[in-house]
């Protein structure tokens, strides 16, 4: 994404839902990273509740933050049956032990919404170019996707139009979302975001240059910071050139010579890579170690400066280039919210204001980190580039009010202004959090309203609250007030961060509560008390068999003010379950052994135990996730009636235990669920690891009842464990049970050879295309019964045509444009595959062979 600073002009990973998923365990030395993403994929299946996961969920890592005690944040990206959740990425938080603490995460609910069009993409594109302003050059073709930047899903399109703002210079990337059932355009955003020699610099004096010697020049190329270039656009658009020097003696400070602008530029760059290197522990903006290039002399007397998602671009202005050190710390900033946030902080709305608002704090803290008495530190944005033409800043964050269109209070309107003035939010927080309010060294803060004052903690701890809560905490639609999803929000993201690094209730904790109140921004936090304590288990989770026992340590400790009794009691234990505490009360600081002691008849499943701490001031939780076993074998039933209430989804547990290694290719499942629509239903088998596979998806119509045997391959799961039948009803007005069902992974025949490809394949309309499963090492011929097991997401299946190809050419039509306009195919086709051959290479070919619709091959499985 690309960024101004001037206001001118993943491993796909299912939680158990719809999507198939395998992961591999193996033996391997202790590897945090791994470590952390094992934690975080037994949360997906565990707590999707947190993070609103659905049954059409498919979910696609991002990065991973590992914290120094041993806690970790894993982001993921969401899809929905195959298509893009703008606005659904969330983050898994596992404290040091691996044990779930939370989510962060934008969506209010899990997502259920038909993924068909009622409007073409055509009609979109012609949208998304009225919505352009300036020259476009190009109009892209629209993605459907689901729009769930509010934090509820609604299917769109999105379209990217390319070209020169009014202005005939500035680059142009607009994103135009238009519902897809109204044609209604729903937001849009930019990805142009405006805004060691002796270098004589314009702005910074004479400073050391960082470059490259080759043979008897040398060059603007830094070896120091990943080889970050700067070159010279010339006045022009398209070419730069890099600059060159043979005695390394670079600039005049001023205009009349062209490299002092360069000075500025190569050497705010490197300031920038160096504070998040030095500060943050980040390598440089991307976090790989590489440099940035820097582009100077943009345009025609260019009034602004850019990121472009890959390098930064300066233009002259008016006789003052746009290369002061804040504005090169600005702009990069953003490529470092880009690396770090997934998609970014939506440049729209109040995510855009936390967008620019995190760009004007990095770069006015590069600009103290680099310490330069020509440019001293300060809370002014811009203020030697003299964009105003009368020697003011852009912006002021001790009083944003100040450049007269800013918002130094939030209030109901903020999510309405341009995202540079809607900045001003944040960053009068961030000057009240650094250096608190009234009259301060840089300016005098105003208070919102009747709020208290706010005694500042200086900028250090300032500045890594806000990169904490950044790198680990906000989501791509993090804004400042949220009723939708009060937890989404930046203020509880920086507490949450102030508590990470300096304690709950602690000083610095109090003061990021202070400074958000003094701008007006409210939230729901828990209440500091005077004295206060943390509770934790370890472990979090155990396995049992029915009369069996377990224990887990119940750790305390005081957190704020003198240590306090606290007394331990336990609930959402099933029948037949009894918690015990030895002791049953501490003193703050000390722990206890909760005993878990089931019975004989205790029914098999997986059950959340709450273990609460009542203090005498303060009361905390922590969970103990039991799993009780059951009978010894490779099958299970579980006839334990579970309603199914509309438009919800429910699970049924049975648990395999003493079934040695993995489960068989030929595993079945029979269900019994009862229900008067079944194809609002969509049935999954969920593997005790998080793996779900889609046994039926809404195909029935308005028939009654499932009462069916499925054959799965489970040959990639290990049998023991906890395996759910998940049961989604996706739509309104009908309900029904799950009235029993039977796991048998020991199979009803031999296993044969089979294959798996679980790439995605893209299926563009009025295309065919194919995904292939090489076999080698089977003899003979393929059997007379034969399994295709394909998962097509389609939002047309009467479009398709779905063929087996064998190795010698041979087809095998599965489905011939059937169904209609029902969305998704997810069957297993028996074909008669006797005369072939069984080892070469086979292929699933499909062809869309009509308009308006597209998809993607999911996974297919052969068994020969």
């Amino acid at each position: 994404m690309r960024s101004s600073i001037a206001a001118l002009g993943v491993v796909v990973l299912s939680a158990g839902l719809l999507a198939s998923v395998s992961t591999t365990a193996t033996a391997a030395p202790h590897n945090p990273e791994r470590d952390a993403l094992t934690a975080a994929t037994a949360a997906l299946t565990a707590h999707r509740a947190d993070f609103a996961g659905g049954s059409g969920d498919a979910y696609q890592v991002y990065r991973t933050v590992l914290d120094p005690n041993g806690a970790s944040h894993v982001r993921y990206t969401r899809t929905y049956q195959g298509l893009r959740v703008y606005g659904g990425d969330f983050i898994v938080h596992n404290g040091a032990g691996g044990a779930f603490t939370g989510a962060s995460n934008g969506l209010a609910a899990p997502l259920t919404l038909s993924t068909r069009a009622d409007v073409p993409a055509a009609a979109a594109a012609k949208a998304a170019r009225g919505q352009f302003h300036g020259s476009a050059a190009k109009v892209g073709t629209p993605e459907l996707i689901v729009d769930a930047a509010d934090g509820r899903g609604a299917l769109a399109w999105e379209t990217v139009v390319e070209g020169l703002a009014p202005d005939g210079q500035t680059p142009s990337k607009l994103h135009v979302v238009t519902d897809a059932r109204t044609g209604a355009v729903r937001g849009s955003f930019d990805d142009v975001k405006h805004a060691v020699g002796t270098g004589n610099s314009l702005y910074l004096g004479s400073v050391p240059v960082d470059t490259t010697l080759s043979g008897s020049t040398y060059t603007m190329i830094d070896p120091s910071h990943g080889n970050g270039n700067t070159c010279d656009m010339n006045n022009g658009s398209s070419t730069c050139t890099n600059f060159t020097d043979p005695d390394n003696t670079w600039g005049t400070g001023t205009n009349a010579n062209r490299q002092s602008a360069a000075v500025d530029a190569h050497v705010g760059a490197a300031m920038t890579f160096d504070y998040f290197k030095n500060v943050h522990g980040r390598n440089g903006i991307f976090g790989n170690g590489a440099g940035v290039p820097s582009r100077v002399h943009y345009g025609s007397n260019y009034v602004n400066a850019f990121w472009d998602g890959a390098q930064m671009t300066y233009g002259d202005g008016n006789n003052k280039p746009l290369v002061s050190i804040d504005v090169a710390g600005h702009e990069m900033s953003h490529g470092v919210t880009e690396s770090v946030v997934s998609g970014g902080l939506t440049y729209s709305g109040e995510s855009g204001g936390l967008n620019e608002g995190t760009s004007d704090i990095f770069g006015n803290m590069v600009e103290f980190y680099a310490a330069n008495a020509a440019d001293p530190g300060d809370y002014n944005v811009g203020e030697k580039i003299d964009i105003n033409g009368n020697g003011t800043p852009l912006r002021y964050m001790y009083n944003p009010t100040l450049d007269g269109s800013s918002h130094g209070c939030w209030s109901t309107s903020t999510k309405n202004v341009d995202v540079h003035y809607s900045s001003g939010v944040a960053n009068h927080f961030f000057f009240n959090l650094a250096e608190g309010t009234g009259a301060t060294a840089y300016g005098t803060s105003p208070i919102c309203g009747s709020a208290p004052g706010v005694v500042g903690i200086g900028r250090t701890k300032a500045e890594k609250i806000w990169w904490k809560a950044l790198d680990a905490y906000f989501t791509s639609n993090t804004s400042y007030v949220n009723t939708t999803t009060p937890a989404n929000t930046s203020r509880a993201y920086t507490l949450t961060a102030a508590t990470d690094l300096y304690g709950s209730c602690s000083l610095e904790y109090k003061a990021v509560q202070a400074a958000w109140t003094a701008v007006n921004v409210a939230g729901n936090d828990a209440p500091c008390f005077s004295q206060d304590f943390s509770l934790s288990a370890s472990p979090t989770s155990g396995s049992v068999n029915p009369g069996g026992s377990l224990t887990s340590t119940i750790s305390t400790a005081t957190t704020n003010g003198a240590a306090q009794t606290v007394t331990f009691s336990a609930t959402g234990a099933p029948a037949g379950v009894s918690v015990t505490f030895a002791p049953s009360s501490v003193t703050s600081g000390a722990s206890s052994t909760a005993t878990i002691t089931t019975t004989g008849s205790v029914v098999p499943g997986s059950y959340p135990i709450t273990i609460t701490g009542t203090g005498t001031v303060a009361v905390h939780t922590a969970t103990y996730t039991l799993t009780v076993n059951g009978p010894p074998g490779c099958s299970g039933t579980n006839s334990s009636d579970v309603a199914i209430p509309d438009n919800a989804t429910v699970t049924s547990t049975i648990v395999i235990s003493g079934c040695t290694g993995n489960a068989t290719a030929t595993s079945t499942v029979a269900v019994s669920i009862l229900h008067t629509y079944i194809g609002d239903l969509v049935v999954s088998l969920v593997a005790p690891d998080g793996t779900a596979y889609v046994l039926h998806n809404r195909a029935g119509g308005s028939a009654d009842n499932i009462i069916q045997t499925y054959t799965v391959n489970l040959s990639s799961e290990v049998a023991n464990g906890a395996w759910k039948l998940q049961v989604q009803d996706a739509a309104t007005a009908d309900v029904g049970t799950i009235d029993t069902w039977t796991l048998n992974l020991g199979g009803g025949g031999p296993v044969g050879c089979s294959g798996t490809n679980g790439n995605d394949v893209a299926i563009p309309d009025n295309a065919t295309v194919s995904s292939s499963i090489v076999l080698a090492g089977c003899t003979g011929n393929a059997s007379a019964t034969s399994t295709v097991a394909v998962s097509i997401l389609h939002t047309y299946i009467g479009d398709l045509v779905v063929t087996l190809v064998a190795p010698d050419g041979s087809t095998y039509i599965l489905h011939n444009r059937a169904g209609g306009s029902a969305d998704n195919i997810n069957q297993t086709y028996t074909v008669n595959l006797s005369t072939e051959v069984r080892n070469g290479t086979w292929k699933l070919q499909v062809q869309d062979a009509a308009a308006a619709d597209v998809g993607t091959i999911d996974s297919w499985t052969l068994t020969l």
